[in-house]
């Protein structure tokens, strides 16, 4: 066991888009920080978008000038595949014990990729959803940070196999890295392990799993993307056809008690701007939007009407009620009510996005601190409780730039707590 010692730091639990404006910003104001993420890489959900509001731009400028300011600021540690096993102790003063999973590429990494091409095992890309292969050693993604190569352990064939080691000129690769415990002290904690998509194979009505060419938001994301699957041409992943009809599915189990009771909040404007790149892509394709209510705060109702007024987006108020296999064509079919109009409506599409709610990562897995939590996962804010908080999507479900507000505020009460014990 390694043992590091920093007595009025700062622990930051998750690097995703809240997580690194925490702790960028307590590390800019003056305050040791640890920054602890589970992944290979920081960036969280953002780094898998292909663009984000409020400039509807690529997430990956955002992301490298975050990444810039990490690499000139030696106030932060970063441990990327690591997760926090143990917290003990009071405000001022905690006790913390991480688990780093062996990555098995050194420092040494160039990403030079020659132990990509040698390697002959394959793995499905849960970066990409499933949707294409990596090989066992791999890059998560073009623009991560850091940018090294990592093996998945389950895939690998280690020793018995070793092309990889034979093929990197650097040294870069230990097959024999083992796992490591660090500890270290803090004075606060700041929990921002994010959220995860719902998983929509749990709504039996949407054929998610089921019907081919039903497909989620987030997946949306990286086919539309330029370093997804596709090389950011959509296409239904059955057969690789350009699709030209497209159903919107909201609410994929938000606002809904069997699933997740709250509303995402995010899910409207993620599936308008999802249908602005069917609009850049395929101009004549038909986009049916199927909603309970279309929410567009604040500043975006503007965004909303210039979709709306587009003559092949066709809006649908009513629930959807399954969606089902032609049996002829094996196209989805949509049935759904028709709120204004009256009745059902039936509508057979290339392909559907389900808007699937955004889940806490604390639903799966609680903090290994007393935290409070309503019924689906959130943190509860608790004026009681000193030393220890939640921010962005771990509390409820935000866009990116209200995360990075509520991540600011959050790297101002760890510090308040380190400034008054």
């Amino acid at each position: 066991m390694s043992e590091e010692k920093s007595l009025g730091s700062i622990l930051v639990v998750g690097g995703g888009i809240s997580g690194l404006t925490t702790a960028l910003e307590a590390a800019e104001a003056g305050y040791d920080v640890y920054l602890v993420e589970k992944n290979p890489y920081l960036g969280g959900r953002v780094a898998q978008l292909n663009k984000y509001f409020p400039k509807l731009c690529p997430p990956t400028c955002g992301l490298e000038v975050n990444f810039q300011r990490i690499r000139k600021n030696p106030k932060v540690k970063y441990l990327t595949m690591a997760e926090v096993e143990s917290i003990s102790g009071q405000a001022g003063d905690f006790d913390v014990t991480v688990k780093v999973q062996p990555r098995m590429v050194n420092e040494n990494c160039t990403g030079c990729n020659e132990c990509v091409e040698a390697c002959p095992v394959e793995r499905s890309n849960d970066f990409n959803f499933g949707m294409d292969k990596t090989k066992a050693i791999y890059l998560p993604h073009q623009m991560a940070f850091p940018m090294r190569y990592v093996i998945d352990s389950k895939a690998c064939k280690g020793s018995s196999c070793a092309k990889c080691v034979e093929a990197c000129k650097y040294g870069a690769i230990d097959l024999g890295m083992a796992a490591d415990t660090v500890s270290f002290k803090v004075g606060s904690v700041v929990w921002a392990t994010g959220w995860q998509p719902y998983e929509a194979s749990q709504i039996d009505t949407l054929g998610y799993g089921k019907v081919p060419n039903v497909i989620t938001n987030m997946m949306m994301e990286r086919l539309a993307a330029n370093n997804g699957p596709t090389g950011g041409q959509i296409q239904r992943p059955s057969d690789g056809k350009v699709p030209e009809s497209i159903a919107f599915v909201q609410c994929a189990g938000s606002r809904d008690e069997n699933h997740l009771a709250y509303c995402s909040y995010i899910c409207c404007m993620a599936s308008l701007k999802q249908a602005t790149y069917i609009m850049e892509q395929m101009p004549e394709a038909k986009v049916y939007i199927y909603y309970i209510d279309l929410r567009a705060p604040g500043r975006y109702e503007k965004f909303l009407k210039n979709v709306e007024s587009n003559e092949n987006v066709t809006t649908i108020k009513g629930k959807v009620a399954n969606i089902t296999l032609d049996a002829e064509t094996g196209d989805p079919v949509v049935v759904a009510e028709d709120i204004l109009n009256g009745g059902l409506v039936k509508q057979k599409v290339d392909m559907v996005v389900l808007a699937t709610g955004m889940q806490p990562s604390t639903a799966e897995k609680r903090a290994p601190i007393n935290f409070k939590y309503e019924e689906h996962g959130l943190i509860l804010d608790d004026p009681q409780t000193v030393g220890v908080y939640a921010t962005g999507c771990a509390k409820n479900p935000v866009d990116v730039t209200s995360g990075v507000k509520d991540a600011t505020g959050a790297a101002l009460k760890a510090i308040q707590t380190l400034v008054r014990r």
